[in-house]
């Protein structure tokens, strides 16, 4: 298993496990709301973020996509999720910084409860404008980890 920087010629294959990822486990929202933003996600989001993959021999399995100090994205191939990818990607960017922050839909209980086990705390409710699904913006600081 290695993680590495994407390249653009990952994107396709981030795409896809985006889609299939956010259809699967924000089944609350539309398919058609995903597969309409799939375009937006090739072209405008994975080169504005720093975007890092894990590939395990030598198939590109999850990533993890930052702005800054914010967690863009976290997906994992739908084929692959709880197998620990998902913490080795967030513990690779928390290595990396001193505070993440990110919003996750309140309706994702799997996720909500991930970032809660990965020591993110709620700051507070908001509602997605696009989707006008409640969410949670959560945020991790490194001196707020469990000893």
């Amino acid at each position: 298993m290695i993680i590495r920087e994407s390249m653009e010629q990952d994107y396709d294959r981030l795409v896809d496990i985006w889609l299939q990822a956010s259809i699967q486990s924000h089944y609350f929202v539309k398919k058609q709301y995903w597969e309409s933003m799939s375009v937006d996600m090739k072209e405008k989001y994975l080169p504005m973020a720093k975007t890092h993959i894990v590939q395990n021999h030598g198939m590109i399995v999850g990533f993890i996509s930052l702005i800054d100090d914010y967690l863009a994205a976290l997906f994992i191939d739908v084929n692959y999720q709880r197998r620990g990818y998902g913490k080795i990607l967030l513990d690779f960017a928390k290595g990396q910084l001193h505070f993440i922050n990110l919003k996750v839909y309140q309706k994702n209980i799997d996720s909500v409860l991930f970032y809660l086990k990965n020591d993110f705390v709620i700051l507070r409710q908001l509602i997605d404008e696009e989707t006008d699904e409640k969410e949670y913006m959560m945020i991790w600081r490194k001196h707020m980890e469990r000893q």
